[in-house]
């Protein structure tokens, strides 16, 4: 059967169709136990959903399509360590980076939570040393910087996480993200530091990932034309790998490599070695709290009810708008500084996870499938985009994210920034009336045509709705808890839209074109080996270069 044929779906059409005319106004002046009935809190970590275009029946019908879509047995399958990522014949198991030591598990003769010790362990070895000042390098002073090369998964979690934690940094190391291919992101990063002090970790699966690579020889090249000797290098590279050859070959010691396994997708892979820079910022123990919090939420999803259930109802509504409100984009404001980078981390989670044209038995869907990710912390994006959510004729539903405590308590700026999220919510769920914003002007004094003239300029429909999310504060158990709640909700929209959220062929076609092209960049002559604007374009960039002009 397919989705858009099933029973809950069809129920959850003529729905839409009787909740069509609903007003939040209305549901909340009906129901003064909304927010009671329409929030669930789990340790201090609150989701409220009362300001969502929903009643009652739109919540059971919702989760009635997830157990018709098999949620449950899909996400034990996941944890059991079954081969979920069909289409590369992998099982998922980020879940298990996190798990305590008792944790037990096997998988294809490979012990899973034995492995996942020994590399933490390695890590926790190399952090202590590198933080206390054990580890020197070539000039026999410390490390104090460290440079992350890597992209995608190996770039963005680390980066984030080390944004969001900076309060929690031990203070010993600063820490660097390079991940484009631009020379500039490269050049810019290394300007101002020394060689003698920095360490550099390459962070590549196969390490053979072009844009990481050429950046890590564009680094190596730069430390030794300071450094001189070749042996120096594998006091001052690491790698988080698994391709032990490779990583020789290119001078590091595989002793200083950290490896992890083809379980782990990228976009999921902060949890394990690749958040080895996470790790050396903060310091060992900070990383553990990171992932006792991951674990946390893990447990709540695997043993909450889906009516009961955080990741899972973050998911139904995300179907509810996507699928039977053409809602084609998400917006996820952050009310903390310090969160800057999670709406650019949720985006790769959530696109490249669901972005998907194709169900599980190859058929094309006929149905939306993962929908835009965006967003920017507030109250910045209250003065950029917020007139789009308010006034503009797009339905964008979004999530608020609000610490209850600040980092950096100065005067009334926390209370400001709280204010600012709730009124923002309580703004796009009620927006105002026409009778309301005639009134506001003539209280202001105005009269007339230009009364008659203003109002439509003033209405805000709202209607619009929001998901509220608080916890007590953003430190490392709050944050693992919070990307593992993305991460579930991620994988529970895959289940019901029948795709496979754990590939990324999408990726690989511009990959395979820019080898082919590549190489016409550097050659004489014109090229004709493609279509007309693509020969236009690799011609003009050839003549430019060739003319002295380009670099």
């Amino acid at each position: 059967m397919t989705l858009q044929k099933s029973p809950a779906w069809k129920a959850l059409q003529a729905h839409r169709k009787e909740i069509e005319t609903f007003h939040m106004r209305e549901l909340f002046a009906g129901d003064g136990e909304r927010f009671r009935r329409f929030s669930i809190e789990t340790d201090g970590l609150l989701l409220d959903y009362s300001k969502n275009r929903v009643d009652g029946r739109t919540m059971h019908l919702l989760v009635e399509l997830a157990r018709q879509a098999g949620v449950e047995a899909y996400r034990d399958d996941m944890l059991a360590g079954k081969k979920v990522n069909f289409t590369e014949g992998r099982a998922v198991l980020h879940t298990a980076l996190r798990q305590p030591e008792s944790f037990r598990m096997e998988l294809d003769g490979q012990r899973v939570g034995c492995d996942v010790r020994e590399v933490l362990a390695q890590m926790k070895v190399f952090c202590e040393k590198v933080i206390g000042g054990e580890w020197k390098g070539y000039s026999g002073e410390p490390v104090r910087d460290i440079v992350n090369i890597g992209i995608g998964g190996s770039d963005l979690g680390p980066y984030m996480v080390t944004e969001a934690l900076r309060p929690f940094a031990h203070g010993g190391v600063n820490v660097h993200f390079v991940s484009n291919v631009d020379g500039s992101h490269i050049m810019e990063t290394l300007r101002g530091l020394k060689a003698e002090t920095t360490m550099f970790i390459i962070a590549s699966k196969t390490f053979t990932t072009q844009e990481t690579l050429t950046n890590a020889h564009t680094a190596r090249r730069w430390f030794l034309e300071r450094a001189v000797d070749e042996s120096f290098v594998a006091r001052h590279f690491a790698a988080v790998s698994t391709n032990a050859e490779k990583v020789a070959e290119f001078g590091i010691d595989t002793e200083n490599m950290f490896c992890f396994w083809d379980w782990v997708g990228g976009r999921y892979s902060l949890w394990s070695s690749i958040g080895l820079s996470i790790a050396l910022y903060l310091g060992f123990d900070r990383f553990t709290e990171l992932l006792a919090g991951a674990h946390a939420m893990d447990e709540h999803f695997c043993s909450a009810p889906l009516e009961e259930n955080i990741p899972v109802v973050l998911a139904l509504l995300g179907v509810w708008y996507n699928n039977f409100f053409g809602a084609s984009s998400h917006a996820v404001i952050p009310y903390d500084q310090y969160l800057h980078r999670l709406p650019a981390y949720l985006q790769q989670l959530d696109m490249e996870s669901n972005g998907k044209r194709v169900d599980c038995d190859g058929n094309a869907v006929d149905y939306a499938t993962g929908p835009v990710i965006w967003g920017e912390p507030g109250t910045n994006s209250q003065h950029a985009f917020f007139q789009l959510l308010h006034q503009g004729p797009s339905f964008i539903p979004a999530d608020f994210i609000l610490p209850l405590k600040t980092q950096n308590p100065a005067g009334r700026h926390h209370d400001i920034l709280a204010a600012n999220c709730f009124a923002q919510t309580e703004a796009l769920m009620c927006g105002k009336t026409a009778e309301e914003a005639e009134s506001e002007l003539r209280a202001a004094g105005m009269e007339g045509e230009r009364v008659a003239a203003l109002t439509p300029h003033k209405v805000f429909p709202g209607n619009r709705p929001t998901n509220t999310i608080l916890f007590p504060e953003m430190d490392p158990f709050n944050l693992g808890r919070l990307v593992a709640m993305y991460e579930h909700k991620v994988f529970v929209q895959g289940v019901i839209w029948r795709i496979n959220s754990f590939d990324q062929w999408g990726v690989e076609l511009g990959k395979q074109l820019a080898k082919t092209i590549l190489p016409e960049l550097g050659a004489g002559g014109d090229t004709d080996a493609h279509d007309a604007s693509t020969n236009a374009l690799v011609n003009r960039f050839r003549r430019h270069s060739n003319s002295g002009s380009g670099s």
